[in-house]
């Protein structure tokens, strides 16, 4: 009988979580001239092309552009920051989520 190969374990990276344990990402929206908003958020919100959509931990990894409306970041302390956007660009890559305003 051959022997098998032993099995290593399996590591996951882990979304950084708040004090309340709860996972969260890390978020920057931004224009050129000023910042939005910077910091860790629960959720985010936001419309594209085909629709609205929440962007969480874990998320994959993707770009969009986002169509004129909102994006509503909700914060680790249960608030929530609402952003009016005329046009941008979502790139969300391993729980950091950058947004492009006005591009």
């Amino acid at each position: 009988m051959a022997e098998e190969a032993p099995v290593s374990p399996v590591v996951t990276e882990e979304a950084p979580a708040t004090s309340t344990g709860k996972p969260v990402i890390a978020v920057r929206i931004y224009a050129p001239f000023q910042v939005y908003y910077e910091g860790d958020a629960t959720s985010i919100s936001a419309v594209n092309a085909t629709g609205p959509f929440d962007v969480l931990p874990h998320h994959h990894n993707f770009l969009c552009m986002l169509v004129p409306g909102a994006i509503t970041v909700r914060t680790p302390d249960g608030g929530e920051k609402n952003i009016k956007i005329s046009r941008a660009l979502m790139h969300v890559k391993a729980d950091h989520v950058v947004v492009f305003v006005d591009v």
